[in-house]
């Protein structure tokens, strides 16, 4: 097997922490979030430019979220699928049992990271806090059941301002081209830290990446209700990365015979997926296949991530049986908000 990635880039994914919060500092941050959810707005309006998804405040005001806690805390349109903690279990034993291994990336809300945009500041002269105690305990329940977790919290907030600009788009709910990055080297470790073996890459055409700074409309920037003045639109720097003329590479195409399955919601298809989702060719999967030296298979959907995208996944592997026997790890990565703010989160049968 070949090296996935330098140790140094390990300690990149596995090294970073986040010093503890005081609670004060987390209700500090839940408070905030209640108080402008209260304003019923479809987007909620911050400073320094910053707007957020009132669902992601929602999902950060509602505290714990998994077992006596999730009927309450879920917005699910039946309490017997509230509850993630036993169907991302159910994954990962199916899959463990098709010899697959699981990675589950939940995005962190982007209020996590930047709070600054609801008034609430960290500490000066202090690495920024964790304010997300939910998370925490929960990734924690999760790794005691063997469910391999890449917790990016600690990366991003060490990472929050760094060269190269923000990792969360301020006029979209999805992530920066810096953060699809920081995230793919971050997956690529955590591969290496749980012992996927992946097959050598065939010997083809190589990767470019280019640096390019785009303008985008963003999903928030274009949700503002009438009668508030929108914005200018921002613009984010995207490393591109493709085949052909280095400095305009062509798009990698997912390859579904690719040992490496990309699977959840549109945080795998922003800047790759082109059109409304602002880029094509600068996305996770793109830099997945950067970094990998390889196509990565990816099965996303616009909407949830939880149930949708592995329903799409039991489709597929119906159509062709065999699908399963050809992937080494699954990478399930959606917003965090997700654990609370889906439908549901329902057992899907993923087996032929």
């Amino acid at each position: 097997m070949r090296s996935l990635l330098p140790v140094t880039i390990l300690c990149l994914s596995f090294g970073v922490s986040a010093p503890p919060a005081r609670s004060a500092d987390a209700e500090a941050l839940k408070s905030a979030a209640d108080a402008r959810l209260a304003e019923a707005s479809p987007v909620v309006i911050g400073e320094q430019g910053w707007l957020y998804l009132p669902a992601e405040l929602r999902h950060l005001a509602v505290g714990d979220f998994w077992g006596d806690a999730a009927a309450a805390a879920s917005r699910a349109t039946r309490p017997d699928a509230a509850d993630p903690l036993p169907v991302i279990l159910d994954f990962h034993r199916q899959l463990a049992e098709a010899g697959v291994t699981l990675l589950l990336v939940p995005v962190p809300p982007k209020v996590l990271i930047y709070p600054e945009g609801l008034g609430v500041a960290f500490p000066e002269d202090e690495p920024p806090p964790r304010w997300d105690p939910s998370h925490q305990a929960f990734y924690a329940l999760l790794r005691e059941q063997g469910v391999n977790v890449l917790d990016l919290t600690p990366l991003f907030l060490a990472e929050r301002d760094g060269e190269g600009g923000a990792l969360y788009c301020r006029q979209d709910t999805h992530w920066s081209g810096r953060a699809t990055y920081l995230a793919a080297r971050a997956i690529v470790a955590a591969l290496a830290e749980a012992g996927v073996e992946l097959p050598e890459p065939e010997a083809g055409v190589p990767f470019h990446a280019r640096e390019r700074v785009v303008e985008i409309t963003g999903d928030l920037w274009r949700m503002l209700p009438e009668g508030v003045e929108r914005p200018k639109r921002e613009t984010v720097s995207l490393r591109f990365v493709g085949t052909g003329d280095p400095e305009n590479p062509r798009p990698i195409e997912p390859d579904p015979a690719s040992p490496v399955l990309l699977l959840g919601d549109s945080h795998n298809l922003v800047f790759h997926g082109g059109g409304d989702l602002l880029a094509a060719g600068a996305g996770l999967p793109d830099q997945l296949a950067g970094l990998l030296g390889r196509p990565v298979d990816l099965i996303a959907v616009r909407g949830s991530g939880a149930t949708p995208a592995r329903i799409n996944l039991m489709r597929r592997v119906r159509g062709n049986p065999a699908y399963l026997a050809e992937k080494r790890v699954v990478v399930w990565c959606f917003t965090a908000r997700e654990f609370t703010e889906t439908r549901g989160w329902r057992p899907v049968p993923i087996g032929p």
